[in-house]
């Protein structure tokens, strides 16, 4: 193996800075709507603790979201650092949406964003609360655009060669929009990040009332946790179930590599492995344990149904579909099978544990439970955390490793999109800069979020259920001044 060949040095660097960047997204995507939960819960009722929820966990979603753009600003300039080729052919079709997701949603929700910083003594309620669903609103945009960028990497469409067949130019722009792997994947996203949030939430909240700290106010934010993430679950459930219809029939491929499937099978025998071991030139099986019917199930919604195997699918790619890029190839289209199958399983694994853990979580808590919560309890409540977060990462990992041995796919390889005139050590140079960077940047990041945690809530000002009419307006003020 050449270390400083660019095209590996390449891939990892992306990688790696993806995954880092993606770290923040979908605790911005999700924590933004619990907090403007929080605060419509106080707009409404007048509850102080619900305001101090809206004020601490906004406190988190804030330090995250500056990291998160600090990061993923890195991944626009990668494109034309380490993949120039891949930008050069399909800069017209990708460029558009990644625009309209800087210039419509980003500053969108960073224009909201401040005035729901600034604006909490200076708009009415009404309004300032509008301003942090607008926020929402934005984030999730923002994630459209950029899943729909991604789409038509995965499944190409509303695009035309150009004369001389260079390049992918715009055809039509709401058909990039529209791909319907977007469409499904964005719903697994956005309940995958509310997972993640609601595991966060529900962490915060225990390690607070573990230590009978601010219990009239955790108690609120354990629960909405701990339902959220069953709800978000059984979200990430059906649109992973949608999205998986559409992966058998955009990549095949994909899924035949999640499984370790070598050749097609109908009904009983397009089985679900839940272990496998395959031989040393991964073309073939040793030994597997599976179960009867459920692959045929999850890929085309009947008993009977037939899913492509591998070696049946290369010699389809080989011989009809791309030929043109067989020899590339060596005629093996199959991404990396450990790669995509460990990964497919470990994200259900993260996310049936981060499920059954809430439900568990909710049965200790509840109203007529006879014993206080072990303290053994407490700890796994507040370990659970990062646990759908990296369900969300190895999900990254396969839906993109899933896709190879293309950066598009049908229309060009990853190894044909690599800049051609980057040398190996400039890459790793880059390479090792933004690792080093980015451990500082971690660094500084959960610093931060730990010392808010611990901390918590400030101590509530003087109650303000008195007589004076605009008692809570200066609550308000008061508790805008102690944070």
């Amino acid at each position: 193996m050449d270390f400083l060949d660019p095209l590996l040095l390449a891939r990892w660097q992306f990688g790696l800075t993806t995954l880092y960047h993606f770290i923040f997204v979908p605790l911005t995507l999700g924590m933004s709507l619990f907090v403007a939960i929080f605060q419509t819960a106080w707009h409404r009722t007048g509850q102080l603790k619900y305001l101090h929820l809206t004020r601490f966990l906004g406190k988190i979603f804030l330090i995250n979201f500056a990291m998160g753009i600090v990061t993923g600003i890195v991944q626009e300039f990668q494109f034309g650092m380490n993949w120039s080729s891949y930008s050069r052919f399909v800069g017209d079709v990708f460029g558009a949406p990644l625009a309209f997701e800087g210039l419509m949603a980003f500053f969108f929700e960073a224009t909201f964003i401040g005035l729901w910083i600034f604006g909490w003594d200076r708009l009415p309620r009404r309004i300032h609360l509008a301003t942090i669903w607008i926020v929402v609103f934005g984030t999730w945009l923002s994630a459209y655009f950029i899943l729909a960028a991604n789409a038509f990497m995965q499944n190409p469409q509303g695009y035309q060669m150009s004369a001389e067949g260079h390049r992918a130019e715009m055809a039509d722009f709401w058909a990039v929009l529209t791909n319907p792997v977007a469409l499904t994947q964005f719903p697994h996203t956005i309940f995958s990040a509310l997972m993640f949030a609601a595991g966060v939430m529900i962490a915060v909240a225990a390690w607070q009332l573990s230590r009978h700290r601010n219990v009239e106010i955790m108690r609120p934010a354990l629960k909405l946790g701990l339902w959220s993430m069953i709800i978000a679950f059984a979200g990430v459930f059906l649109s992973g179930d949608q999205l998986g219809l559409v992966m058998v029939e955009t990549q095949p491929m994909k899924m035949a590599a999640a499984e370790a499937m070598f050749n097609s099978a109908c009904g009983a025998d397009a089985s679900f492995s839940i272990f496998s071991i395959g031989t040393p030139d991964g073309t073939g099986e040793i030994w597997s344990l599976r179960v009867p019917y459920v692959l045929a199930l999850l890929s085309t919604h009947s008993f009977e149904g037939c899913v492509e195997g591998i070696n049946d699918l290369n010699a389809l790619y080989t011989t009809e579909l791309f030929p043109q890029f067989a020899d590339q190839v060596d005629g093996n289209f199959a991404p990396i099978l450990w790669v995509t199958y460990w990964s497919f399983r470990w994200m259900m694994g993260f996310g049936l544990a981060s499920a059954g853990i809430a439900l568990i979580g909710l049965w200790v808590t509840r109203a007529k439970a006879t014993r206080p919560v072990a303290p053994w309890m407490w700890k796994i409540a507040v370990w659970q955390a990062p646990l759908a977060l990296f369900g969300i990462l190895v999900g990254w990992i396969f839906t993109e490793m899933g896709r190879q041995p293309w950066i598009v796919f049908g229309l060009m390889l990853t190894q044909d999109g690599v800049s051609p005139n980057v040398p190996g050590w400039q890459v790793l140079v880059s390479l090792v800069a933004f690792t080093a960077i980015y451990l500082i940047l971690a660094i500084v990041e959960f610093g931060l979020i730990f010392k808010t945690v611990r901390e918590g809530p400030q101590p509530l000002p003087s109650d303000s259920s008195s007589d004076d009419p605009d008692a809570d307006i200066h609550t308000e003020h008061a508790v805008a001044t102690v944070y």
